[in-house]
């Protein structure tokens, strides 16, 4: 990755996929159960869990929240209780095995509803498809990226922005040869506490059975 997307803050970070099989055996939650709750697929979270994929940010949240649990247990992020961020002093993380560098911009206040990050994506990335609770806006500083929401295939590039409804299937990727560096705003949230959080929903399409979390646990 060029030395323009910089660093992430830590340096050594536990595997996320073994954090999150842990925490969801000590839940005795079954992997059909934290993949609806979480709204994907059961074959992708296998394979998180293995760490043979690594979820995006806002869909590690998703699954952290399914699980009780803040996203900042799974990652080393910096706290950002000023509103105040300076580019040149910006704190960067990433999710453990992502080429993702993140740059946190939204603080942390009683009652407030929007995350917002700035991704530096470099060529070649391509994410999962996930749909949520609530709203984005995708706004391309530099490069650009090729966003499906629903059935629907569209280019950004730079100055291009989207505004969508998360409940709406969505993945992105880097098609180009250079790095993309997009701000993200929404209203998933990120690192609030659960009481805080509105209830997320399913996107699976086929038909599934609902499983309690206290159902004895499969050994997949």
């Amino acid at each position: 990755m060029s030395p323009a997307a910089g660093k992430p803050a830590a340096q050594t970070q536990p595997k996320v996929g073994a954090l999150i099989r842990a925490r969801r055996q000590q839940l005795r939650m079954t992997l059909q159960a934290l993949g609806d709750a979480a709204g994907v697929s059961v074959g992708y979270l296998s394979q998180v869990e293995r760490d043979h994929a690594t979820p995006s940010l806002g869909t590690l949240a998703q699954i952290a929240r399914s699980l009780d649990l803040g996203v900042d247990y799974f990652i080393a992020t910096p706290s950002a209780e000023d509103g105040l961020t300076r580019s040149t002093e910006r704190n960067r993380f990433s999710v453990d095995g992502s080429s993702i560098i993140y740059e946190r911009i939204a603080a942390d206040f009683t009652g407030n509803v929007l995350s917002s990050f700035i991704l530096n994506v470099p060529p070649g990335y391509r994410s999962e498809t996930v749909s949520h609770e609530g709203e984005e806006i995708l706004f391309v500083l530099s490069g650009s990226i090729s966003l499906r929401l629903d059935e629907e295939d569209v280019t950004l590039s730079d100055g291009d922005s989207m505004h969508f409804r998360g409940n709406r299937p969505h993945s992105w990727t880097n098609d180009s040869d250079e790095i993309a560096r997009l701000l993200w705003t929404g209203t998933l949230p990120m690192f609030r506490s659960r009481a805080e959080r509105p209830a997320l929903r399913s996107s699976r399409a086929t038909g599934k059975t609902k499983k309690t979390s206290h159902q004895k646990e499969n050994t997949e």
